[in-house]
Order: C-alpha cells, then sequence, then structure tokens
C-alpha cells in the first residue's frame, strides 16, 4: 500500500521533475496540512528551496487566493497546490503558467485519493493521452451520447484540445494530479448531457441516480438537480450568464483509475469516462470568468469526432 510519502515522491520527481537548483512553492490549506506537509518533505529532499503556504479553504472551486498566495505562485519555478477548493481555474494560477511557472493543482484531495491515484505510471497515462488527442484534435465537431440520454454536440472552432498527463517538465506546465484527459473549452453546444457518476456537491451519485441538464448555444438552460442549481444560480448573482457557461468537455485516461470513487478530481480522470462542465474556462482556452467551474462525470460513453467513433482507453 502506497503512503503520502510515496505519493509525493512521485509527484515531485517523476511527474514535476524538480532539480536542486529550483524555487518550489507548496500552496495548502488547513484541511489539506498533511498532505501539504508530504509533498513539503519530498521537495526539501531534491532543493533547499522551498516554501510552504497554508490558508483557510476558499468559499468555492475557482475563487482567487490571497494576494500572498498568488504572488508566492508567480515567482517560483514550480509549485504544487494541494487545496480543498480549486485553484486550477483561477487567474492566480493561469497568471504563474504565463509566467512561465510549471506545477500542478491537487483540488479536493484526500489521502486516500492522493495515495491511489499517484500511484500510476504517468509514461503510460501520457502515451492514452496522446492517442485520444490524435483522434480529436482536428475535428471540427464531437458529439457524446450515452444510453443514460446524452446527446450533446459540441463545436470547438478555433478552441484548441489540451491533454493533463501528469507530466510537467518544461516551463509554463500544468497539470492536475492525479492526471490523465484531453479536454476542450468549446466555441459552443447544444444537446443534453446526463451525469450518472460524480458531482460535486453530492459526490458519487447512487445507482440509478441521474441529473439532466440542458445546453443551447453553449450555455446550460436547464438543471434538474436542485442542489447544483443553486450553486450555479449563486455564482450568476456575482456575474451573470457566465456562470451558466458550458465550460469544458474532457475524456479521462488513466487507466489506473478502476472505479468511481467520489472524488471529482480523481474520476473525471477515470479511463472510459468524459466529463462536462459548468462556469469557468478562462484557464483552459476560453474566455469566460467565473467564480465556479462544476465538472460532471459521464459514464460509458460513446464520443464521435466529425462522425468517426474515438476510442477510448479502457481501465
Amino acid at each position: 500500500m502506497p503512503t503520502l510519502r510515496d505519493a509525493a515522491d512521485t509527484a515531485v520527481v517523476q511527474c514535476l521533475g524538480i532539480e536542486a537548483d529550483e524555487t518550489v512553492v507548496v500552496v495548502t490549506d488547513d484541511e489539506r496540512r498533511t498532505i501539504g506537509e508530504a509533498l513539503y518533505e519530498a521537495a526539501s529532499d531534491v532543493t533547499d528551496d522551498v516554501t510552504i503556504l497554508r490558508y483557510p479553504p476558499g468559499d468555492q472551486h475557482g475563487a482567487e487566493p490571497p494576494a500572498p498566495v498568488a504572488a508566492a505562485l508567480r515567482d517560483a519555478d514550480a509549485f504544487l497546490a494541494p487545496t480543498t477548493k480549486s485553484l486550477s481555474h483561477t487567474r492566480a494560477r493561469s497568471r504563474a503558467s504565463d509566467a512561465g511557472v510549471r506545477g500542478a493543482t491537487l483540488p479536493g484531495i484526500t489521502e486516500d485519493v492522493f495515495t491511489t491515484g499517484l500511484d500510476a505510471d504517468y509514461a503510460t497515462i501520457r502515451r492514452h493521452c496522446a492517442d485520444v488527442l490524435a483522434q480529436v484534435r482536428d475535428a471540427e465537431e464531437v458529439r457524446v451520447t450515452t444510453d443514460a440520454g446524452t446527446d450533446i454536440t459540441f463545436q470547438t472552432g478555433a478552441r484548441e484540445w489540451r491533454q493533463d498527463t501528469g507530466m510537467v517538465h518544461e516551463p509554463g506546465d500544468f497539470s492536475n494530479l492525479p492526471a490523465g484527459e484531453v479536454f476542450v473549452s468549446p466555441e459552443t453546444a447544444d444537446g443534453t448531457y446526463v451525469v450518472d457518476g460524480t458531482m460535486m456537491p453530492h459526490g458519487l451519485l447512487d445507482a440509478g441516480r441521474k441529473l439532466r441538464f440542458e445546453v443551447t448555444d453553449g450555455s446550460v438552460t436547464a438543471i434538474s438537480d436542485g442542489a447544483v442549481r443553486a450553486a450555479v444560480e449563486e455564482a450568476a448573482d456575482e456575474v451573470g450568464d457566465a456562470a451558466y457557461n458550458l465550460a469544458e468537455l474532457g475524456i479521462g485516461t488513466n487507466v489506473a483509475v478502476t472505479d468511481l470513487v467520489g472524488s471529482v478530481l480523481l474520476d473525471e480522470k477515470a479511463a472510459g469516462t468524459v466529463h462536462i462542465a459548468i462556469g469557468d474556462d478562462a484557464g483552459i482556452g476560453g474566455d469566460t470568468d467565473a467564480p465556479l467551474h462544476l465538472d460532471g462525470i459521464v459514464r460509458e460513453p460513446t464520443v464521435y469526432a466529425d462522425g468517426e467513433v474515438v476510442r477510448l482507453p479502457e481501465p
């Protein structure tokens, strides 16, 4: 059974490739302190220039961190951010990446997910990402269907597909950890998607439970679930229609994830699934700023790229 230190070593050595002359910052919060400290200790074995910053958990995924945290991210060579609420889609993270800082966020990470998700061969995950990316990157239209009722079509337009391989070795590289997905922020989308896997605030949905979302011209127009609808409405009170933006289509490529466990961070990477998100996409190639990014995992999809069935990796 891998330990916290085993997982931290994988993140520091294999995924980020930290070197002895580099400056590293670990950003964590009060609820993820043990994981932050494990990463700090692993990085400290490689370089003497390591800083750990801890602050209270944010209010919402995508909420900006305190200004000193944003400055520390931007001024490092590399960062690791195990936090309760996601920093992935914040301006602080994207500005650090734009400045050439490489790093990984670990949003909502738990000790179990950390040790399970980092117990993977990231070279294999990178190969699966490359295979899926080759099939979808030039498609003008991507359609996703499921027996549960999903039938939604995405137009990618000028937006580029990206891959999250977990290998963060070049300046400006960014990844979630655990990693393993190919994703795009579509220009528009129309149809219906049905989440039957994992979605916050519920976690792993009970067998047979389905959350239904209607999408028109790139905006979510109807949400069947009251709790998800309330979260989007709260964000809309702050930013208006941007909260309803259809933000992301992602395809999982992590073949080490064999079962959904209720963690969006891990479950969205599961091979043979897709995830679709509402809200912010400015950090992944879009142009919508919103204080939330809500992913829903869709089981057993069929994905078509310009009418051709995409071969998905299997766990």
